[in-house]
């Protein structure tokens, strides 16, 4: 089991799109959404992923991740997704001067217009720089949970 350390914030402007070195595109399914036990499907390309999450505390959660075949993973997000599956361009801007990088989520369909920008540390105390399109911190607040964004009630919260 690893440990997930991830911190998000609201994108307040567009300027990780100059910064960034690659995206790709996402769709991603929940088939459990209870806060002990979250179970994602997600594709990318010619890739897909299971990925079951513990409960957070804080910044910090349990995280268990396995290839699986696109096949399996298209089936399983057409057939067994609670609400609606995620669309979104993921972004990935390095933060050289920490050795992190910043991965900035659009989101399409329903929540179009929300941009969310997420930052994996090795610690729960890394520190960090914020970039200039960061805004306001949202981690721990489940309205911005992708899990929270897949049910079909949840609105679309602001973006800053």
């Amino acid at each position: 089991m690893a440990k997930e350390i991830e911190r998000k914030f609201l994108v307040v402007n567009d300027g990780y799109k100059d910064l960034a070195t690659n995206s790709v595109a996402l769709c991603q399914g929940y088939i459990s959404r209870r806060p002990e036990g979250t179970v994602r499907v997600r594709l990318s390309d010619n890739r897909a992923w299971l990925t079951v999450k513990g409960r957070n505390s804080g910044s910090v959660r349990d995280e268990w991740e396995f290839e699986i075949p696109v096949t399996v993973a298209a089936e399983m997000i057409t057939s067994c997704s609670e609400g609606t599956p995620l669309s979104k361009r993921r972004y990935f801007v390095p933060a050289a001067e920490d050795g992190l990088c910043w991965e900035v989520d659009e989101f399409d369909g329903t929540h179009a217009g929300l941009v969310v920008a997420e930052i994996e540390l090795p610690a729960a105390d890394t520190p960090f720089t914020l970039p200039p399109f960061v805004g306001r911190e949202v981690t721990g607040d489940p309205r911005y949970y992708n899990s929270s964004l897949a049910c079909a009630d949840a609105p679309t919260p602001p973006r800053s």
